[in-house]
């Protein structure tokens, strides 16, 4: 059975047993059922995730911190400006200690990035791009979406950010694959009616296979006309148990209206196509627990949250690139630049939000076992590029009103956005990729990226060319001060490096993004500078 159909039908079934009450009386056990999937041909990783067994973290602080006012031992020295380096000095300062931020950049958020007309990107290469759109748009490089359950929010609440929503998931946003056999290659695929037939299809299939007593599962015959009706309904079938589409995947262009407009429901895509296209890893990735569909972000661009931290918590010295990091008898020596003269501070403690991508090649104390799991974790391979284009046609010509089409033909995802909408011009994510993919980018000049970007992008959106108007574009291995996208950890390198990171060497405390399980995440960022700053409160208690 093709791992499409053992991943819905494992998510489908054990669902409709919790509802029927068929894990009752040892009729049927979860980890049997697993069992049983993987030995038909599927994976027990694929199961697991659609099972929702994987154990992804949620935030897991919540609240105030309520730190016991500072001793006399109450000088840090934070490394970095980013969310993670301010929310440390931010929750220390409210309790009495002295803090100090050294920002080699000349800007606060490291990641939590906008970028606006006038403003440049500058990578490692030596290429500088100026910012060219126009007033009132803007891209987000880095971070660019809050989940409702993040600590983000929290500290939105509590920094007065205002939040409008994020459109990421729309079910009239497009699977676009090439290469791919079954019918749908090169075709324009809504979300919705990939969906729609994905679920009549599996319904059929369980319902047919209920009906005929072809389940492992013991049903009684109350429940199986139970499970029946509820696939009928679910996945919208005829009552012959057959698929045959319905207005859940919408209409073609004869839509309903007024008069004598009843509308024509599209034909559904045929079962064998809809697996090929590859839909299943799509719709996996979208129901991942940290992508929800009503999702949330600051009006005017991410980088809100790191301005308005920025304010709360002064004393940030910008410009200040750290070149050692030294320990003393009692505390912490940092040597930084400063508009080319060379200077140090002595603290009592120093917290290092410093990626680890970059700490590995800035001369320190760290013990060996600690430089060995700094140099022990990857980071992302990962590229953005914006577009600004004088005409809104996804939504004109479309009706996409925000959301994010997925691709294979190198641009990972295309994203529309989320905020003026109905106005003139807007600014759209012309790709999002990872790994090999982004190096082939990457290795390319800013305006080849963009131009590579609108070819690609053409044969999705054919209004790409006539409506162009600017673009730039970033490779996150080559952005000085993060080279990488953010922490990437393997099941080894987290069971061997993620522990020692997370134990401070002498004085010195590791905090960031990559001292969580919510890596690529600001929560991950808010949530280990919150246990840092605790961790100083006790040892300094």
């Amino acid at each position: 059975m093709c791992s499409f159909l053992v991943e819905s039908c494992a998510w489908f079934l054990l669902s409709f047993c919790a509802v029927f009450n068929l894990d009752k009386g040892g009729i049927v056990k979860r980890r049997d059922f697993i069992t049983r999937v993987a030995a038909a041909g599927g994976s027990t990783y694929a199961v697991m995730k659609a099972l929702d067994l994987m154990g992804e973290t949620a935030s897991a602080q919540t609240g105030p911190l309520n730190l016991r006012p500072a001793s006399d031992r109450s000088r840090v020295v934070i490394l970095g400006a980013g969310l993670a380096g301010m929310t440390a000095a931010y929750e220390l300062r409210k309790a009495g200690y002295r803090c100090t931020i050294l920002e080699a950049r000349s800007r606060p958020g490291g990641r939590c990035w906008t970028v606006r007309g006038g403003d440049q990107i500058v990578e490692t290469t030596g290429t500088v791009q100026t910012v060219q759109f126009a007033k009132g748009e803007y891209f987000n490089p880095g971070p660019a979406r809050i989940p409702q359950h993040h600590i983000t929010i929290q500290y939105c609440r509590e920094l007065g950010v205002p939040l409008q929503v994020f459109a990421n998931l729309n079910y009239e946003q497009y699977y676009y694959n090439e290469g791919v056999p079954g019918g749908l290659a090169g075709q324009k695929v809504r979300a919705r009616q990939a969906k729609a037939d994905a679920r009549g299809y599996v319904s059929e299939l369980l319902a047919k296979a209920a009906s005929q007593d072809r389940l492992d599962a013991q049903l009684t015959e109350d429940d199986k006309t139970r499970l029946v009706d509820f696939l009928r309904t679910y996945g919208g079938l005829d009552p012959d148990l057959f698929y045959r589409g319905n207005a859940r995947r919408g209409y073609d262009a004869a839509r309903q209206g007024a008069s004598n407009n009843p509308g024509k429901i599209n034909s559904p895509f045929s079962l064998s196509a809809l697996i090929n296209l590859g839909f299943a890893g799509y719709e996996s990735f979208e129901q991942g627990y940290d992508q929800q569909m009503l999702m949330f972000q600051p009006i005017g661009g991410m980088d809100r949250i790191a301005t308005t931290l920025a304010k709360k918590v002064g004393n940030i010295n910008y410009g200040a690139a750290v070149t050692e990091i030294r320990k003393t008898q009692n505390g912490v020596r940092i040597v930084y630049t400063d508009q080319g003269s060379t200077k140090e501070i002595r603290a009592d403690f120093c917290i290092c939000t410093i990626p680890l991508s970059v700490l590995r090649t800035i001369p320190s104390d760290f013990s060996p076992d600690m430089q060995q799991a700094i140099a022990g974790v990857d980071y992302a391979v990962t590229g953005k590029s914006a577009l600004q284009f004088n005409r809104r046609f996804w939504e004109e010509d479309e009706n996409i009103m925000g959301g994010i089409t997925s691709t294979n033909i190198g641009l990972g995802t295309i994203w529309y956005p989320s905020h003026n909408y109905l106005s003139q011009r807007g600014v759209v994510v012309g790709y999002y990729n990872f790994g090999a993919v982004a190096a082939e980018f990457g290795a390319l000049s800013p305006d080849a990226r963009v131009q590579r970007a609108i070819e690609l992008g053409s044969r999705i959106h054919p209004q790409y060319r006539s409506h162009y108007d600017t673009g730039a574009s970033l490779f996150w291995p080559q952005i000085p001060y993060n080279l990488g996208g953010w922490a990437t950890y393997t099941t080894a390198s987290r069971q061997q490096f993620y522990p020692r990171l997370n134990q401070p060497d002498g004085n010195i405390f590791l905090c960031g993004e990559h001292l969580s399980y919510l890596t690529g995440w600001m929560a991950g960022a808010f949530e280990s500078a919150r246990l840092v700053a605790q961790q100083i409160n006790q040892r300094n208690g």
